[in-house]
């Protein structure tokens, strides 16, 4: 098998035009051959096809029932999508991948794993039992033009859970896992137990901890004391289930357009709101790096599976106690990783979940593994050193010249520079910007009486004792020297009571806590130096 694979053909400079189109060439030529002479596709993840590269990023919502992800998904459509149902229980009883189309409509699972245009055809090895609760529903949303969004079934909690699903609910959120762009963890703040599916659901999103968000949901339902404490206690919760060393990222918020019920952290709310929203919208700029990414993951394993499969082959006996055999390298599985590991050198990370391959073998005939076959081993080598930079190159480039974001419903409000109720709009350097007003004539009076007492001459001082006044701010040099090239309008080095009201407003701005501009804005020039 894949004779036409020639050393030439191998070793000759890949042109490519782009890093999706660089992606596919190198996994059907170079990787793809390891993946089938050692099964790779039995045990792991099925074959790559071109939807799997071409297809939009993708965003996964999982909670238990009543989290609020169906609510999450319409605030950023800003509209119902087909087959929408909301409720205090569990409503969503499949997954619903929610794509463009300019028509409307739901696609069954059984026509959504056939359609080429789709990457869904691996999930026809879950069976009906799943096809018949998976759809995808088709709407004309500027949204769906940068994403696609994935709904789940509400994991439930106590005697609930119990009830067999007929189908392997953790195989098909590792599948998605796998091939999505972000992993929205949902949770109510309400609502912090984390049931046995629910911990066995994030198991199994487990190394894929750089695609996970986590959201506190319906956070405005308590007040701020409480707020506290449900943050902490949630934080302990993730801390026992995700087994990291790293702080997970919580954004705290209320995803819905219905009025809040206690207002006192709303701001808070905004400012979450933008950090999760700007993360989710730089999605299709930052595709190609995730899709690279996520390839030399599936190689890095490719290799270690291999070692793994011609190992076991090498151990072998060809005539009796075939089977006896085979248990013992099953039961002795995790020496044999150390074993590779060691002459290999390759790091513990990188071997697959020992249990999982472990029942995996348990099905397979170790007689017809392949014996290892170093050249196709210095193929993904030299994959890795050469094709793999040649891409990491192109994306910087790629990513400047597409400029792509995700564009229309709740994702305006994140840049929202036109209406008084925009982001931080009215507030700090914005402040007056929609009054006839200089905004400072409001509290000029405070300045001046400062200005007065140190020692104008015609109107003016100097630029020593502007800075005595404005050095007792305590600001940086840097930020004061800012501050100065902002408001010394005239840039002659002194200032007039206008000019050094200008400063202190800046200074004080700055102590608030919120940015400098580069440039000072029309409406907080003076009205004297404004331009007609």
């Amino acid at each position: 098998m894949f004779s036409w694979l020639h050393k030439d053909d191998i070793n000759k400079q890949d042109m490519f035009e782009n890093v999706t189109e660089g992606l596919k060439k190198i996994y059907k030529t170079k990787l793809l051959p390891l993946e089938v002479a050692y099964q790779f596709h039995e045990f792991h993840s099925p074959q790559l096809d071109d939807p799997d590269f071409d297809a939009k990023p993708m965003i996964l919502l999982v909670g238990q029932y009543s989290t609020g992800k169906t609510t999450f998904i319409k605030y950023l459509l800003e509209r119902d999508f087909p087959g929408i149902r909301i409720g205090p229980e569990p409503t969503t009883d499949r997954f619903i991948a929610i794509m463009h189309d300019d028509k409307e409509g739901i696609i069954p699972g059984n026509a959504l794993i056939v359609d080429p245009q789709k990457q869904f055809r691996p999930l026809t090895k879950f069976g009906n039992s799943f096809l018949n609760r998976f759809q995808c529903s088709t709407l004309d949303s500027p949204v769906l033009k940068g994403i696609s969004i994935v709904d789940t079934p509400g994991i439930l909690s106590g005697e609930k859970q119990r009830v067999d699903r007929g189908y392997d609910f953790t195989g098909v959120l590792e599948w998605f896992a796998e091939h999505v762009d972000r992993i929205i963890l949902l949770f109510d703040a309400h609502k912090l137990d984390i049931s046995d599916e629910f911990r066995r659901s994030i198991e199994a999103l487990r190394g894929h901890d750089d695609k996970i968000r986590i959201v506190l949901n319906k956070a405005d339902m308590v007040d701020h004391q409480q707020l506290m404490r449900v943050y902490g206690a949630l934080m302990w919760s993730l801390g026992k289930v995700l087994q990291t060393p790293e702080v997970a990222r919580v954004y705290i918020g209320s995803f819905w357009d219905q009025p809040l019920r206690y207002t006192i952290n709303k701001r808070l709310f905004e400012d979450e709101e933008q950090d999760l929203f700007k993360d989710l919208r730089s999605l299709p700029r930052n595709a190609a790096l995730r899709k690279l990414n996520d390839l030399i993951k599936r190689a890095r394993l490719a290799k270690v599976h291999a070692y793994v499969i011609s190992s076991l082959r090498k151990d072998m006996p060809t005539i009796f106690g075939k089977d006896a055999k085979k248990k013992e390298l099953i039961k002795n599985l995790g020496f044999i990783y150390d074993q590779i590991q060691r002459e290999q050198n390759i790091s513990p990370g990188d071997f697959p979940d020992l249990k999982k391959m472990q029942e995996n073998l348990q099905r397979h005939d170790f007689l017809k593994f392949n014996i290892l076959k170093p050249r196709l081993l210095e193929v993904v080598d030299k994959m890795f050193s050469d094709d793999i930079s040649k891409l990491m190159a192109m994306i910087p480039r790629e990513e400047n010249s597409t400029g792509e974001s995700v564009k229309g419903g709740a994702f305006e409000g994140v840049e929202d520079q036109v209406s008084p109720f925009g982001y931080k709009k009215g507030e700090g350097i914005d402040a007056g910007s929609n009054e006839p007003e200089w905004i400072i004539m409001k509290e000029k009076y405070k300045y001046d009486s400062i200005f007065d007492t140190l020692g104008p001459l015609d109107g003016r001082i100097t630029g020593a004792a502007a800075k005595s006044e404005m050095v007792k701010s305590k600001l940086p040099n840097t930020i004061l020297g800012k501050i100065w090239n902002l408001s010394d309008v005239d840039k002659d080095g002194y200032l007039d009571s206008d000019e050094f009201a200008l400063a202190m407003h800046l200074i004080n701005i700055k102590l608030d806590g919120n940015e400098l501009p580069s440039h000072l804005p029309n409406h907080l020039v003076p009205p004297s130096k404004r331009e007609a």
